[in-house]
């Protein structure tokens, strides 16, 4: 069955979570969001930000049900806080839910061939990575028995203020003093070397092979946490490097933007619905 997605529909849902990951210190839960309608749904996985040591598969909700209801099966999962483990840690979890995803679609009438992913903030860092690196050993790591040769590559990445150079990031924090945002990534790189090593901005610089899936950042004009600077500049050096990237900055608004219902986050969502259906139809074969 040939998956059909039109963002203008509008469909009722089921969420519930389920555990996806048993960690020795917790189990790592999904939320799941499946749109009550027939056919084969394109599906999507989100990851949530916090400064890599906050928030959980709750954080972007409003969003997740929102593009649920338009015809999207989307998978919003837990990752590892840096508290537990550092980086790279969380990347390895993202990258075992892709995996993970890729093997429950079905179940809950979603397309494995369709698999994108979304992060927000520190969640966009993570997905960065996967989608740059879905082969690296380390983010590898984590074994799924049920589904051993399947990988984490992504079909597109949506990435709303993505911490695309953390070391930048770093730096402006302690322009900022904002020592809860200095003290989050010294707990998250750790040793401190990483944080040049998980840097998707380092990473194209260094002329890595990399899969370069097409992807959309979406950047608050106003963000003083992830300065617009950087953004473009990571922009330009993903293109430069071959890869398809759509970039939008939205007027007034700061680093969470999104969080708060209003036309700019509207807007959001309508553009990120757009993408997709553009990385949907891209897949679906001719004739």
């Amino acid at each position: 069955m040939a998956v059909v997605y039109d963002p203008s529909k509008q469909h009722e849902i089921k969420v519930w979570d389920v555990e996806y990951r048993r960690d020795p210190a917790r189990a790592l839960m999904a939320r799941i969001y499946q749109p009550q309608a027939a056919g084969l749904f394109p599906a999507l996985m989100d990851v949530h930000g916090g400064a890599w040591n906050e928030q959980d598969r709750t954080a972007n909700a409003s969003m997740d049900e929102r593009l649920a209801a338009s015809g999207i099966l989307v998978v919003a999962i837990d990752v590892r806080l840096a508290r537990e483990a550092p980086y790279p840690a969380s990347v390895a979890d993202a990258n075992y839910g892709i995996r993970w995803l890729k093997a429950k679609a079905r179940e809950w009438n979603g397309d494995p061939e369709t698999v994108g992913a979304l992060g927000s903030s520190s969640g966009g860092h993570v997905i960065e990575l996967c989608a740059m690196r879905p082969h690296d050993s380390r983010y590898t790591a984590l074994q799924l028995p049920e589904a051993p040769r399947l990988d984490a590559t992504l079909t597109y990445a949506v990435v709303r203020s993505p911490i695309s150079d953390p070391f930048a990031r770093y730096e402006q924090a302690k322009k900022m003093k904002r020592e809860n945002l200095i003290k989050n990534s010294e707990i998250y790189f750790n040793p401190w070397e990483n944080i040049f090593d998980g840097n998707p901005q380092r990473t194209l610089e260094r002329g890595e092979a990399l899969a370069l899936p097409p992807m959309f950042v979406l950047q608050g004009e106003l963000d003083d946490n992830v300065l617009p600077t950087v953004q473009e500049k990571f922009v330009v050096a993903y293109r430069a490097a071959g890869g398809e990237i759509d970039y939008e900055v939205f007027p007034g608004a700061e680093h969470r933007w999104v969080a708060k219902p209003g036309p700019q986050t509207d807007r959001a969502i309508d553009m990120i619905k757009a993408f997709i259906a553009r990385q949907v139809r891209a897949r679906q074969p001719l004739g």
